[in-house]
């Protein structure tokens, strides 16, 4: 399956006790329990590029499967996206970011620190 297309977020859970752990100010938190994301991703052979947006805010990320890339983040590490079937993984900062095509129409993202998971339910639009 390809992951090419845009979801939006339906549910999520843990959202409030995982973005404590990974050191979120409450304010931002309180933010963005209740914002619906948009993901689109554009995948071209091992070429991605995905664009969340999340209220006013837009991040982007462009990756090769295999390569060390710099993703956008705080602190602007390096990690290498891995695929296996219909399944992204990469390690940044500590956190584990796996997204999951479940079937056609439904996108799982879960980022896990410490045991501890969020998980993001979104459908294709």
């Amino acid at each position: 399956m390809s992951f090419s297309g845009k979801y939006q977020m339906e549910s999520h859970d843990n959202f409030e006790s995982f973005m404590e752990a990974v050191g979120l100010p409450d304010e931002l938190i309180q933010e963005g329990k209740d914002i619906k994301s948009i993901s689109e991703i554009e995948e071209t052979g091992d070429h991605f590029k995905v664009t969340v947006t999340t209220g006013t805010k837009i991040l982007t990320n462009s990756f090769t499967i295999g390569q060390e890339t710099e993703l956008e983040s705080p602190t602007g590490e390096k990690s290498v996206v891995t695929r296996e079937g219909n399944k992204l993984t990469a390690i940044l900062n500590g956190i584990e970011y796996v997204t999951e095509l479940t079937d056609a129409n439904t996108l799982v993202n879960t980022m896990t620190l410490s045991g501890m998971s969020y998980k993001r339910t979104s459908k294709r639009m």
